[in-house]
C-alpha cells in the first residue's frame, strides 16, 4: 500500500477551515489531533440512533450499545497486540491511567523505594509519582537526558537499584520528538525484578506498538492524540498485574456483589471502570482505530519523516533557530526557540499567517529547564500534514523573525 495525503486530508472537514484569511496550517497534532469523519459520524450515529447505557440493560438499545462498546475495547486491544481484551481498562485520559497505577499498584510503595523516571517525562508521567512522594516517601529518580535529546542509557541502567519499584517511562517525548528504546528500558528493568509503565501518548500515533514484544506491563495513551475524541484513553497491564491491584474508585460496575458488611470486586478490566464509562467516546476512539487501520502505517510514517525532514532541510543554517532535541530516528516534532523572541510571541505571529503551533512548557518543565529555556514553540506533524504546509510554516518563520530581528 501506500499513502495519499490529499484522500486523508478530505476525511477532516476542519481542515477545510481559513484562520486570519489564510488557510489553516495545523502543526499541533501532538497537543490535540484533529477528527476525521468516521470518528464524527460513529459519535454521532451511538446518539442519534443507539444510545444506551452499557452492561446494565437487557433491552435492545442496551445491547447495541455495549456490543459496540466492547467492540471498541477490542480495537484498542489489536491496536497493542494485546493478548486479551480484559487487559484494556478505559480511562478518560492518558492522564487517569497513570494516576489509576500510581494509586492501585503504587498503594504498598515504602518510604525510601524509588521510581525510576527521565528527564523528558509529560506532567502527567510525573505529578501522579510526587503524589506518592509527598504521601508515602518514595523517591523520585530522573535518568538524564543528552544534549541533542536522547535517553542516557548508561545512567538509567545505573539508577536501577535494590529499592527501586517503578520504571516509568514516555515511549516518545512529546517536545523531543525523541523515540525511547523501549524495548531496551523494559529489558534492563525487567532483569532486576522491576515492572515498567509506558507513556504511549505520542508513540502510539506515529508507530506501531506491540505489548507483547516490549513485554511492558503498563502502556497508556490517550484516544485525542490517537485522532479520536477527548474524554478517553487506555490503561494496558499484564494480567497478573491488574488482578493484583485494588480498585482505583468505587461505584457501580466495578463489584461483583456489595452487602452491608463487605464487597466483592470484579475482575478487570471492569474493576477500574467505576460508574457510567465513557461510552460514546470510546466507541468513537474504536472507529479512529478501525480508520488507521484502513491506512498503510509504514507509508504513513515515512510521509511524516519527510515533513520533519523538509522543516530540517529549509532551515539549515539558520542561527536564528535553536532546536530541542535532535536525536535520530526521532518523530515529527519540532521543538524550538527563536532568538530575541518569547515563544508566546512567536506563535501569536504565526497564527496571524494561519499557522497554529503550540507555545509554553508543553507539560514538561523539567525538561525545558534541562536545556536551559523556560518557553518554546512546537510545530508537531501529523498525516494530514503536507510538504508544502512545512514550507509556509519554515517561510512563516522567516516572515515572524523580521518582527525580531
Amino acid at each position: 500500500m501506500s499513502f495519499d495525503v490529499d484522500a486523508a486530508r478530505a476525511q477532516f472537514p476542519i481542515l477545510r477551515r481559513q484562520i486570519n484569511g489564510k488557510p489553516l496550517v495545523y502543526l499541533d497534532s501532538a497537543a490535540s489531533a484533529q477528527k476525521p469523519r468516521a470518528v464524527i459520524e460513529a459519535m454521532t450515529a451511538v446518539m442519534e440512533s443507539r444510545y444506551a447505557n452499557v452492561h446494565r440493560g437487557v433491552h435492545t438499545l442496551a445491547n447495541e450499545t455495549t456490543e459496540a462498546y466492547e467492540g471498541a475495547r477490542e480495537a484498542v486491544r489489536r491496536l497493542l497486540n494485546a493478548k486479551s481484551a480484559d487487559q484494556i481498562v478505559f480511562t478518560k485520559g492518558a492522564t487517569e491511567a497513570i494516576n489509576l497505577v500510581a494509586s492501585s499498584f503504587g498503594a504498598g510503595f515504602q518510604a525510601g523505594d524509588q521510581i525510576v523516571l527521565s528527564q523528558m517525562e509529560h506532567h502527567a508521567n510525573i505529578v501522579p509519582w510526587h503524589f506518592l512522594r509527598e504521601r508515602q516517601g518514595v523517591v523520585l529518580r530522573f535518568a538524564p537526558v543528552t544534549e541533542d535529546g536522547r535517553l542516557d542509557m548508561e545512567a538509567y541502567r545505573a539508577m536501577i537499584g535494590p529499592r527501586t519499584r517503578l520504571v516509568a517511562m514516555s515511549h516518545m517525548s512529546n517536545v523531543l520528538g525523541t523515540i525511547n528504546p523501549a524495548g531496551e528500558i523494559v529489558s534492563i528493568a525487567h532483569a532486576a525484578g522491576v515492572p515498567v509503565l509506558l507513556d504511549g501518548a505520542q508513540a502510539v500515533v506515529h508507530r506501531s506498538v506491540d505489548v507483547q514484544a516490549l513485554d511492558v506491563d503498563f502502556y497508556v495513551f490517550s484516544g485525542h492524540k490517537l485522532y479520536g475524541p477527548t474524554g478517553v484513553g487506555t490503561l494496558y497491564g499484564k494480567s497478573e498485574r491488574l488482578a493484583a491491584m485494588r480498585p482505583y474508585q468505587g461505584g457501580g460496575e466495578m463489584i461483583e456483589t456489595v452487602t452491608e458488611e463487605a464487597i466483592r470486586y470484579a475482575d478487570p478490566p471492569h474493576r477500574f471502570e467505576a460508574g457510567t464509562p465513557p461510552i460514546i467516546e470510546a466507541i468513537g476512539l474504536g472507529a479512529a482505530i478501525a480508520w488507521l487501520e484502513s491506512l498503510d502505517r509504514a507509508a504513513v510514517a515515512r510521509h511524516e519523516e519527510a515533513l520533519y525532514a523538509r522543516v530540517k532541510h529549509r532551515l539549515n543554517g539558520a542561527n536564528w533557530i535553536r532546536e530541542i532535541g535532535s536525536a535520530p530516528g526521532k518523530g515529527a516534532i519540532f521543538a524550538f526557540t527563536m532568538e530575541g523572541a518569547h515563544a508566546h510571541d512567536v506563535a501569536q505571529i504565526l497564527d496571524r499567517q494561519g499557522i497554529a503551533v503550540r507555545a509554553g512548557t508543553h507539560c514538561a518543565e523539567p525538561l525545558l529547564h534541562r536545556f536551559g529555556v523556560t518557553s518554546s514553540a512546537r510545530a508537531s506533524f501529523a498525516l494530514y500534514n503536507t510538504l508544502e504546509e512545512a514550507d509556509s510554516f519554515v517561510d512563516a518563520l522567516t516572515t515572524t523573525r523580521t518582527f525580531f530581528a
